[in-house]
């Protein structure tokens, strides 16, 4: 099984109420190869809600209290990053995910790039707090950017042991 981010199956449970639909995402959904998950609303968040960047680090540095996801406002919401990234973990492990695809640049799903916490839309290497969380334990994460090439690897593989 394989755990998406919500905004990426056409959900508008993005922080403006927008999604971000990728047709590949739809079709493992349609497959039933695919489950939704949104780590934010897990958390306790609504749509919409206030843009969130890591302020002091990635997402490791807040799993290991080194930095916070705060709003654009300040209000420090790391408490329900961590909570959401949590609860996400438990979903996973529950329907035995070997990957989950998660949204890129976000401050839970990020998995190789995330804005840099000052709020001007410049972006740094890093992971968000979930993707640092599911691969902390073990669990394959892929950004809907090399989704293409994930999938393509997954059909060669098919094709090799046939």
């Amino acid at each position: 099984m394989i755990l998406v981010s919500s905004c990426l199956a056409g959900l508008e449970v993005r922080y403006n109420g927008t999604h971000c639909l990728d047709k590949k995402i739809r079709e493992l959904l349609e497959d039933n190869q695919a489950i939704t998950v949104c780590p934010e609303l897990l958390g306790g968040f609504s749509t919409p809600r206030e843009p969130a960047e890591i302020v002091g680090g990635s997402g490791e540095d807040v799993l290991d209290g080194k930095a916070k996801v705060v709003e654009k406002s300040g209000r420090d919401v790391t408490e329900l990053y961590v909570k959401g990234a949590y609860a996400t973990l438990r979903k996973a492990k529950e329907v035995e995910a070997t990957v989950v695809i998660l949204k890129e640049f976000s401050p839970s799903c990020g998995s190789s790039m995330i804005y840099n916490g000052e709020f001007k839309g410049k972006k740094m290497v890093g992971n968000g707090v979930t993707t640092a969380l599911l691969k902390r334990n073990g669990i394959q994460v892929v950004s809907e950017e090399r989704l293409s090439d994930f999938l393509m690897g997954i059909f060669r593989k098919a094709n090799e042991e046939r």
